[in-house]
């Protein structure tokens, strides 16, 4: 089976950015499109507030989806080094697992790529993680990236 479309979840973090590098490793061999996908959830208004007075005319930085878009940038960067070419960014409010599942669907997505954050953890085995939840709800293959030492 060749993969025409690879999406991959990120949140910015260093251990998201080693499953985009994969992912954009795998999208660069087959000739894939790579999708970029950051969900994020709105501010409360009180802690919006907040940030506001304190950054002043930086505020803009944690309202809305600037945090994910500002995540899709960063990782677009770790893509282009690992050799994906053609790449799409997708920044989606919601619940990341709702989130990665849609995307996946929308674009038509072959392969959806996370990374294994959460697996091992006790709050991931108690409360469930993104992984897991993505490996039984997507529609698609899932490829989880081993980004962490699990611990």
């Amino acid at each position: 089976m060749t993969y025409r479309t690879v999406l991959v979840g990120t949140d910015g973090s260093a251990s998201s950015f080693r499953a985009v590098s994969a992912a954009a490793s795998l999208a660069a061999a087959t000739g894939a499109t790579l999708v970029l996908a950051c969900a994020y959830l709105p501010m409360r208004e009180s802690e919006r507030a907040a940030a506001a007075d304190r950054l002043g005319d930086l505020a803009y930085k944690v309202g809305g989806s600037t945090p994910a878009d500002d995540a899709l940038r960063a990782a677009r960067g770790h893509a282009a080094a690992a050799g994906a070419s053609d790449v799409v960014l997708a920044a989606e409010q919601g619940d990341a697992v709702d989130v990665l599942v849609s995307l996946a669907a929308r674009h038509r997505a072959d392969l959806l790529v996370v990374g294994n954050r959460g697996l091992n953890s006790l709050a991931g085995r108690l409360l469930g993680s993104v992984p897991s939840a993505v490996s039984h709800r997507a529609a698609c293959d899932v490829l989880i990236v081993h980004t962490t030492d699990g611990r």
